[in-house]
């Protein structure tokens, strides 16, 4: 079924956190809404209907495609570069079977211009030219780093008890931290812009800091210092192993040895005027992120032995 205005909403990934922001501020707006997932996790956002199926599955996602008109894809953490173009292929054919009149992609992460050695940029850089290629009507949003990335037991354990900030970023990388909620208003207001078709967006945050300037918010919010310290990739790798698997952690931790190098100093230093300027969202201010997080939950007394 769609809206009187005959919009019928896809958002891939629904189920997740990125996917999950956009599902939650289309239903939130009164947009009928149906999400695509692996599997139905407990997390559907409210408002939403949701599907579930393998990206891999080309009856799958023809089938999540009926009907809707316009779609919001972030592809799952999958790296490997053959099982990512099958992705694509299977949603750039569905889409253009179903007739959509807009398809806007998240590659989760802001793309080099030039081709570097790791999959997550060159597996989102292919997913771009397949999309483009099938003639469905597209917008690419390229984000940098996310902010709830910060708001994890790693990291926020350290926060909490050790007063450190520790991220795998050098200390004077200058970046423009988002937050998923702005990811969510910029992929919504892109699918509201078919004048944006055939665009792809870099953008950030409204702010743009170095590692000691983040920890320097960190500490006005929290009334205590804290201290930024750059993470070995190695070391953030192993940690997000344990959570996400190991090809998933290889693959994330290839985008931050990227940009730990000098040809990658600058890929995250974005004009923090673009956002506003392309789609009209102002972004949510790092302090203001901050202090919504409830990072008492980290402390070591807070913490109870698991039964």
């Amino acid at each position: 079924m769609t809206t009187e205005q005959g919009r019928q909403y896809l958002v891939f990934g629904a189920t997740g956190a990125q996917g999950g922001a956009v599902a939650r501020t289309l239903a939130e707006r009164g947009h009928p809404v149906r999400g695509f997932a692996r599997r139905d996790t407990g997390s559907v956002p409210p408002g939403v209907s949701l599907v579930t199926g393998d990206l891999a599955d080309p009856a799958a996602v023809r089938e999540a495609f009926t009907g809707v008109t316009h779609a919001a894809v972030t592809l799952p953490l999958v790296y490997d570069a053959q099982t990512v173009a099958g992705y694509a292929r299977n949603i750039a054919d569905a889409a253009r079977q179903a007739g959509v009149q807009l398809l806007v992609f998240n590659t989760n992460t802001c793309i080099p211009d030039e081709a570097t050695p790791y999959p997550a940029y060159e597996t989102r850089r292919a997913t771009e030219t397949i999309l483009r290629d099938s003639g469905v009507p597209l917008i690419v949003l390229r984000p940098p780093v996310y902010l709830e990335n910060l708001f994890n037991p790693g990291v926020g354990g350290a926060l909490a008890n050790q007063n450190v900030l520790a991220y795998p970023l050098p200390a004077d990388r200058r970046v423009a931290w988002l937050s998923h909620g702005d990811l969510a208003a910029a992929m919504v207001a892109a699918l509201d812009r078919p004048d944006l078709v055939g665009r792809s967006v870099q953008f950030g945050g409204g702010e743009v800091v170095t590692g000691p300037e983040l920890a320097e918010i960190f500490s006005g919010v929290l009334g205590r210092r804290i201290s930024y310290l750059p993470l070995e990739v190695d070391a953030f790798q192993e940690g997000l192993a344990f959570a996400l698997g190991g090809p998933a952690a290889t693959g994330v931790a290839g985008i931050y040895r990227w940009v730990g190098q000098e040809a990658g100093r600058d890929l995250f230093d974005l004009d923090p005027a673009t956002l506003p300027k392309a789609l009209n969202v102002g972004p949510r201010p790092i302090a203001e992120w901050v202090a919504a997080q409830p990072w008492q939950q980290f402390a070591q007394e807070n913490q109870t032995e698991p039964s």
